[in-house]
């Protein structure tokens, strides 16, 4: 649904919304529940998506106020949330002004009985700015994977806490928002002999499957009190990778996994990409509903790119093809000259390419099979031919400032990649930095790939060959990205779960 606001519908005075919650209107213990918070994401200099659930089909109700005591409140059509989308509503808000803080508050009215009126719940964002001001954002990746969830003794998903305590203007999640193919048990032991308890749900129990329990992977995650003060502050804008489905998932598999029924990953994919755009605050394409890969602008020095290494590619193999072909399909044909033509017309001074997966690092599926882009030392093969076309693009086009974002290897590095020590040299240098696991369990480091020249100009991962560390452990990570409004200058920082920096870098803009 979509609602456009103008600028003095949003700031003048609206209608009172104080009489929906007297006492006495409904009985508490059959008014609805605002189930798993708020969210908000994508959000542009005019406008952002929000995000609610209730317990039961009900009306969704939401007010936009620029103020945070609602004084100047503006009242929204109402929104039905019913069990065809698991009593969820989206909105898609135009019209707002730009670098405003924009205040909402959402109430369900039960459907069955309208005197039932949930306790309001409020979620603030803030809209992208038009002119130059400091700029800040967080991104990583992997929740709740490798059987580490919420654990309400140890502090849940305590990595969310930090993130939210530094004031990003926005969250990138890189991807592995959830793990589907990843059940939870009860509990897990730890390393150190202790015992993790995990909160459980029934359709935490077993893989996903359904379209209800994909849904409720992104749920459980919700369930999370770091979480859900983190999505009601800070706006999420969300890509996808392998375990929002199934690891290492390719579109004409079929699985040989005897904890499924249901062995059709196209399939299995087309429910998955359903609940991720109904439970993420996320933009929907008219003309691809399902299409993860997007830009959004974020004021005049930054664009950011999000690309989907994931839906548009061939079977995984040994990825050693000599020539280009069908096998070696990785971005697609249509995202990549999306992606060039993006890039070539961007004016911001910065154009951050949002990867689900990096792109120098050994991830194999398997013993002779890969599974991303890398394949070992040597010249451009298999998937390699799509970035090395993108890379190649970039400086033929005299694309300047360009920086990679990623997560899924769940530990945290920064890379720099230069012809002058790979075995591709078409390409102007440029960093990748990588950071995760948000709430998993720790691995690492990969081995990387010499093709485009990758050199680690930092890593923090496991010691002595440890993995499937547990959050516990530290070793917990995110980035962030401050960009100076009167310079244009970027810091990364790589930072870990207990808000310590470990390493950061300050880039200077070439001129656009």
């Amino acid at each position: 649904m979509t609602i456009k606001l103008s600028r003095r519908s949003v700031l003048g005075t609206g209608i009172a919304s104080t009489a929906l919650f007297l006492p006495g209107f409904s009985r508490a213990q059959s008014r609805p529940v605002v189930s798993h918070g708020l969210q908000s994401g994508d959000v542009s200099h005019d406008g952002a998506v929000i995000w609610a659930r209730a317990d039961r089909p009900s009306r969704m109700q939401v007010e936009v106020s620029t103020v945070e005591s609602f004084a100047n409140s503006r009242m929204l059509p109402d929104l039905a949330v019913a069990e065809g989308r698991d009593n969820m509503g989206k909105m898609l808000l135009t019209g707002l002004p730009s670098d405003q803080e924009v205040f909402y508050r959402v109430s369900m009215v039960d459907l069955t009985d309208l005197n039932a009126v949930s306790e309001p719940v409020v979620g603030r964002f803030r809209t992208a700015p038009t002119a130059r001001r400091d700029v800040r954002f967080v991104w990583s990746g992997d929740t709740a994977g490798q059987g580490w969830g919420i654990d309400e003794s140890r502090g849940g998903m305590g990595t969310y806490r930090t993130m939210l305590n530094r004031s990003p203007d926005f969250f990138i999640h890189s991807g592995d928002t959830i793990y589907a193919d990843g059940p939870l048990s009860e509990t897990a032991e730890m390393p150190d002999g202790g015992t993790w308890t995990n909160v459980m749900t029934e359709e935490k129990s077993k893989v996903a499957e359904t379209l209800h329990e994909y849904r409720h992977n992104w749920l459980y995650n919700m369930r999370d009190t770091n979480v859900r003060d983190f999505n009601a502050q800070v706006p999420m804008f969300s890509q996808w990778d392998d375990h929002e489905t199934v690891n290492n998932w390719y579109p004409n598999e079929i699985l040989e996994d005897d904890r499924y029924t249901e062995k059709n990953v196209a399939l299995l994919s087309a429910r998955s990409i359903r609940a991720f755009m109904e439970t993420n605050p996320i933009r929907q394409s008219p003309e691809e509903p399902g299409r993860v890969y997007r830009k959004i602008s974020y004021g005049p020095h930054l664009d950011v790119f999000f690309i989907d290494m994931r839906t548009y590619r061939g079977d995984n193999s040994t990825n050693d093809q000599t020539e280009r072909g069908d096998a070696t399909t990785f971005l697609g044909r249509e995202q990549i000259d999306w992606l060039k033509a993006g890039l070539a017309s961007s004016r911001a001074t910065w154009k951050i390419i949002a990867s689900d997966m990096p792109i120098g690092l050994l991830v194999r599926d398997g013993a002779e099979h890969f599974e991303n882009l890398a394949n070992g030392d040597g010249p451009v093969r298999g998937r390699e031919f799509d970035i090395a076309e993108i890379l190649s693009g970039i400086k033929h086009l005299g694309v300047k400032n360009v920086v990679w974002l990623t997560a899924d290897v769940h530990y945290t590095a920064a890379h720099h990649y230069s012809p002058d020590r790979a075995q591709f040299q078409d390409f102007d240098p440029f960093w990748e930095f990588v950071s995760g696991p948000l709430h998993a369990g720790t691995f690492g480091p990969n081995e990387l790939d010499n093709t485009f020249g990758p050199k680690v100009e930092f890593v923090k991962a496991p010691e002595d060959g440890q993995a499937n560390l547990p959050p516990s452990a530290g070793l917990q990570f995110f980035g962030q990205v401050d960009i100076e409004g009167e310079t244009g200058v970027m810091t990364v920082s790589l930072v870990d779960r207990a808000d310590t920096v470990l390493w950061s870098k300050e880039l200077e803009p070439e001129a656009v």
